[in-house]
């Protein structure tokens, strides 16, 4: 069915459109990935590791397999299972003049360390933009601010003649590393608050309050933010790497999204400051006498891409509503708006291109 104003307001606040009958345009259902999946149990360190080294082993028999290599633990523990030789790539955001965030020189030392061949693909503001409307297309809907990162490398990957990309994906989702969801015992109205990413009355003339995700999660006024992000964002963020390498024509393999936590979380752990704690020590059994390095969300300056951005045109949003957005927030009404002109056959200024 199309609800063009409903899956406005449902990408706003989860950031995809998680309503499987609902849609942007006419036979074109939004790309949805299905979380029924066979998932592999993990309650200790030990069997993580066993599950991700199965899972990179499968990936690698065909010796075309590459791997996407940040400057995490998460990474680093993938890399220490590929094959000697392997090829890495690690995504740097570049912006004129402005030092930005760059996870390539530590991800440089794992790839040393686990002897694979290291390459580092330079991302602009204008590569963006150049792929973002296939992606979206692709996807029927608008898309994550990493997405095109994502794709961009895939593509490079591709043309190498990989036929499979491992990502760390989901371990923060699965294994505590989302701390600020799960830092506290949520009241209902303060979790909707805080994992809302746009809420759709701030920018849209006609929103819509959609509360499904959060209802199915409530219990006696409260939301366990574990349990939640296990679905939704874990929904949203597959959806996220999937679209890009599909889109690319290559596989996308994610070892830590093969497992589940088959035992509950401990949240007094998470929040005395042992966020990840399996991942951890799956970390030090595999470099035991290096520091875990510090948490780095994949880069992307959305702040210094939108510093100047003016915000949307289309009659849909009310004028100005961007201007106290984060960078992030702003990249989600942009897309937005650049989505509905793509598929209103409108140009950038929101004019007919007809």
């Amino acid at each position: 069915m199309v609800d063009k104003k409903y899956c406005m307001s449902s990408y706003l606040m989860y950031r995809y459109v998680f309503h499987p009958s609902k849609s942007f345009l006419e036979g074109k259902p939004c790309n949805l990935v299905n979380l029924s999946f066979e998932r592999k149990p993990v309650k200790t360190a030990k069997e993580l590791l066993n599950a991700i080294e199965e899972s990179v082993d499968a990936a690698c028999r065909s010796g075309k397999t590459a791997l996407a290599l940040s400057g995490g633990m998460d990474s680093a523990i993938l890399a220490r299972f590929m094959p000697k030789g392997s090829k890495a790539y690690t995504f740097r955001c570049i912006v004129p003049d402005r030092k930005v965030v760059d996870e390539s020189e530590q991800a440089h030392q794992w790839a040393e360390i686990c002897h694979l061949h290291h390459e580092i693909i330079d991302i602009t503001w204008e590569d963006i933009v150049r792929v973002c409307d296939k992606l979206m297309l692709h996807k029927g809907a608008p898309i994550h601010s990493i997405e095109a990162q994502i794709y961009l490398a895939a593509l490079k990957a591709k043309s190498e003649e990989y036929e499979n990309f491992i990502f760390g994906e989901n371990a923060d989702i699965i294994y505590g590393g989302m701390n600020g969801l799960l830092q506290k015992d949520w009241y209902y109205s303060e979790f909707v608050e805080r994992y809302t990413y746009v809420m759709p009355y701030k920018v849209l003339r006609e929103p819509y309050m959609i509360l499904e995700p959060y209802l199915a999660f409530e219990k006696d006024g409260h939301i366990d933010g574990h349990d939640f992000v296990n679905f939704y964002f874990r929904q949203e963020a597959l959806g996220t790497y999937r679209n890009a390498c599909e889109t690319a024509g290559i596989q996308f393999v994610g070892p830590y999204s093969e497992t589940y936590l088959n035992e509950p979380i401990d949240y007094q752990r998470i929040r005395s400051g042992d966020t990840k704690y399996l991942i951890r020590e799956a970390f030090h059994m595999l470099y035991p006498d290096t520091e875990i390095p510090a948490k780095i969300p994949m880069p992307r300056p959305v702040n210094e891409w939108f510093a100047n951005w003016e915000g949307p045109k289309r009659e849909e949003f009310i004028p100005h509503c961007t201007d106290y957005l984060t960078g992030d927030q702003k990249w989600m009404v942009w897309a937005l708006e650049r989505f509905l002109n793509l598929i209103d056959g409108r140009t950038e200024n929101g004019k007919n291109s007809n």
